[in-house]
């Protein structure tokens, strides 16, 4: 049974979610839309991922490295921004399947009947609906994953692209590039994003045949590579 903390932090993926699709369509469709729904979504999430951890010493020690409190800061830090709107895709993405799966597990069953056992004497199976939205989730998961992957580096490219012309505050790119940083170490599907943005750039570069701009590629991609090797410990990827 879903206890008063589980359905906490599905109520902050439902306000993150709903919030920034009310955001979004305002954006897409050129209208004009209160700053309130940006701060409500990410009052969500601020609410869904801080439930999360546990906070026992042991957790405290390695709770940077730590998903759920990476999001929670990221989270924090985007809610007393300035609004950017493309920084709510990662997290809309996020809680779209928290809720289907909260949905599929704890709603479905309290409203929809079991099916039939599957065995003579088995336990009920999931109602067909909740066993097609399983399916979905699982069938979708991984691309969604990749998607959020490639929004964060686009993301990174707009602060910083942003700062430069003073649409968003320096901090934003260097609070953002910390948090890649941790990502790449701990998530496969970040590390498959750049290897696969830094494979598309090296082709556009070789074509180009320019050797100063081949040269400027290579010492930019050194200096990355230099600041991002550090100790931070590689976790089980994901």
């Amino acid at each position: 049974m879903a206890t008063t903390q589980h359905y906490l932090w599905a109520s902050g993926h439902f306000i993150l979610l709903l919030s920034a699709f009310r955001y979004f369509l305002a954006w897409i469709t050129f209208k004009s839309v209160s700053a309130w729904w940006y701060k409500m979504a990410y009052t969500g999430a601020l609410v869904s991922y801080a439930i999360v951890p546990q906070p026992n010493l042991a957790y405290v020690r390695r709770a940077l490295m730590d998903e759920n409190v990476q999001y929670l800061l990221l989270a924090f830090f985007w809610w007393t921004s300035k609004p950017i709107t493309i920084t709510l895709l990662p997290f809309a993405i996020f809680s779209l399947f928290h809720a289907l799966t909260f949905t599929r597990t704890t709603l479905m069953s309290q409203f929809l009947p079991p099916g039939p056992p599957a065995t003579a004497g088995g336990a009920p199976t999931p109602h067909p609906y909740a066993k097609k939205l399983q399916l979905w989730v699982k069938a979708n998961y991984d691309t969604a994953m990749r998607a959020v992957a490639f929004t964060e580096i686009i993301i990174l490219v707009r602060v910083v692209l942003g700062a430069l012309v003073f649409k968003n505050s320096l901090l934003c790119p260097i609070v953002f590039v910390h948090f890649l940083r941790q990502r790449y170490y701990q998530s496969a599907f970040t590390r498959d994003a750049f290897a696969q943005t830094d494979a598309r750039i090296n082709a556009l570069v070789v074509q180009q045949g320019n050797p100063t701009l081949t040269n400027v590629w290579a010492q930019a991609k050194g200096l990355i590579a230099r600041w991002a090797g550090s100790n931070i410990a590689p976790a089980a990827a994901q």
